[in-house]
């Protein structure tokens, strides 16, 4: 397993703080291998094993741990003197009402926190009342093409390209790259698929019709990179299946397969209004792989799962990222950091010259002087008029990371 050093560089100056160190990701993204990681860095500091508790609450040896009263009892008898204690709760939001247990060792005890969460509502709620500015949350993803070919210690360019092909189709998550075949690659990602789906979503939010949202979730799923309202999908409903939906159903379950991390958001800005567009939005796949379990006899959509890439690639390396409107069309992303901003635009191949201005004339409605992509597979450089072109393959070898 590879060092994480694009997550470990931002939690690492937090090690000795009191902060609580909140870790979130889609389940089986890696979160983890970072918890274990930054528990070898605390060893290689000097500090002693018996000062480090790891608690991973999926394991059927912590399965008596089911609250707060249970969590705080078992913790209290670990700590013995006034030394400084590292505790690590993987997978917490299993625990009821945990935020009274960690805000108790917070307040009463020499600690340092970290905590892992596979859903978006792990800082909302009771949780916002009882550490509110009292924490630090960082977003974790599979990995990167850059991170797949550091695993494989790829270097060639053939199979550097053999390798984007392969992850185009079946995503980043760390361990599917320990399978041997597809047979292996498909059952891995079915279950942790489908254990998100149980789990994070259905058991969570005791969901009744199990028909219609798995109807739900397999199209959104299979069409990545999609313009979706609830009245398109009411409408693709009603046409395909004679059925009628209710719009507010099928908000909740795009928002609860939000919460989930299994698919992200994107929102609309209207680039001359300076605002975000309600009601519309995109929804991007956490991995692609999960698309691809649940697509079987149905073409690649190679252009969509591109775009899906980008998309990822520019939120793991801590981009805020929207959809631009314009009057006559749309920029795939505008992604912001900091004092930073960038213009993308993402298609497979400059096929023709209809593409090439179809591409390029996306930023002719922008007016400022941030810097603007073209990013598709072509090996040729058509940059042209301050606009740059690049090869998605060597835009994501570069690395996006914030220096921290």
């Amino acid at each position: 397993m590879i060092i994480r050093e694009r997550y470990l560089s931002k939690i690492r100056p937090f090690y000795d703080q009191d902060l609580i160190k909140v870790i979130m990701g889609v389940r089986r993204c890696g979160k983890s291998v970072i918890l274990l990681q930054i528990i070898e860095e605390l060893k290689e500091k000097g500090i002693p094993e018996s000062q480090i508790i790891y608690i991973n609450f999926e394991y059927e040896d912590y399965a008596f741990i089911k609250n707060d009263r249970n969590l705080h009892e078992f913790i209290k008898e670990k700590i013995v003197n006034e030394d400084k204690y590292y505790l690590f709760f993987d997978e917490i939001q299993n625990v009821e009402h945990w935020e009274k247990a960690v805000n108790s060792f917070k307040a009463s005890k020499n600690v340092s926190i970290f905590i892992t969460g596979s859903n978006s509502d792990l800082l909302s709620g009771e949780l916002a009342t009882h550490i509110a500015g009292r924490y630090v949350s960082f977003k974790t993803y599979p990995f990167t093409f850059k991170e797949v070919c550091e695993l494989r210690n790829l270097t060639d360019r053939k199979q550097i390209e053999e390798a984007f092909e392969d992850y185009m189709i079946w995503g980043g998550m760390p361990q599917r790259f320990m399978m041997t075949d597809e047979i292996q690659t498909r059952t891995y990602l079915s279950d942790v698929y489908n254990s998100i789906l149980v789990k994070d979503i259905i058991a969570r939010f005791n969901i009744k019709d199990l028909d219609l949202f798995n109807r739900i979730v397999e199209y959104i799923v299979t069409t990545p990179s999609q313009n979706f309202s609830a009245e398109s999908l009411s409408n693709y409903f009603a046409n395909k299946d004679d059925r009628e939906v209710a719009k507010i159903t099928l908000y909740n379950y795009l928002e609860y397969m939000t919460k989930a991390m299994i698919i992200n958001k994107a929102d609309r800005y209207d680039v001359r209004g300076k605002r975000i567009l309600n009601g519309k939005y995109k929804y991007y796949l956490t991995d692609l792989g999960f698309g691809q379990v649940m697509n079987i006899g149905k073409r690649p959509q190679l252009g969509a799962y591109l775009e899906n890439i980008v998309y990822n690639e520019l939120l793991s390396s801590g981009y805020d990222v929207k959809i631009g409107n314009l009057e006559k069309g749309e920029i795939d992303f505008i992604a912001t950091r900091f004092k930073e901003k960038i213009y993308i635009q993402v298609a497979y191949i400059l096929a023709d010259d209809s593409v090439v201005q179809r591409e390029f004339g996306a930023f002719k409605g922008i007016e400022d002087n941030y810097p603007k992509y073209v990013l598709t597979m072509d090996k040729f450089d058509f940059s042209q008029d301050g606009m740059i072109h690049k090869n998605v393959i060597d835009w994501l070898l570069e690395g996006k990371d914030i220096n921290v």
